[in-house]
């Protein structure tokens, strides 16, 4: 298809740019959000969630690792509605994030004085930390770290090596 049949089928290019970022949510909710949901409520979410954005990594959903760590370099500066939509998503990854480290908290997983803002923060560190070296060095090691670091976190001792989305 040529670069004005495309634009012509989506109207503009924002359009193209708001209908792949739509797209890449939904394959994202599919991947990664999903199988946390299924876990049992509150520390195996949590584990769950990252067991799922590593594997996420690992199969090369987006050849550039997470579309959505991308989308947020290159369209940070840009104002417009790409950027709120980007925004938005990560804003709601990450209270996703909270939600599970709340649950963990209230369920007694892990201790009465830990912030879930704080947590949600430190785990999406990691994720996003694991992405960029992940991309760099094309080496699944770097996930099979970003485990560890997470597990470590989370007290939950060490993950297997090459796990896929373990449940706590």
């Amino acid at each position: 298809m040529s670069k004005s049949g495309l634009y012509a089928h989506f109207g503009s290019k924002q359009e193209l740019q708001l209908a792949t970022v739509e797209e890449a949510g939904r394959i994202f909710a599919e991947e990664v959000v999903q199988p946390a949901l299924v876990a049992p409520p509150g520390l195996a979410q949590l584990a769950a969630v990252c067991e799922a954005f590593f594997d996420h990594l690992r199969r090369r959903t987006f050849p550039g690792g997470c579309f959505f760590a991308g989308a947020a370099l290159e369209m940070g500066t840009r104002p417009g509605p790409v950027k709120e939509r980007v925004a938005a998503f990560q804003s709601g990854f990450a209270d996703l994030i909270k939600g599970f480290a709340a649950t963990a908290i209230q369920q007694g997983e892990l201790p009465a004085d830990e912030d879930p803002d704080r947590l949600a923060f430190e785990l999406n560190g990691i994720i996003l930390a694991a992405d960029t070296n992940f991309v760099l060095r094309d080496d699944p090691a770097v996930l099979d770290l970003a485990r560890q670091v997470v597990y470590r976190r989370l007290g939950l001792g060490q993950p297997r090596p090459g796990a896929v989305t373990a449940q706590a």
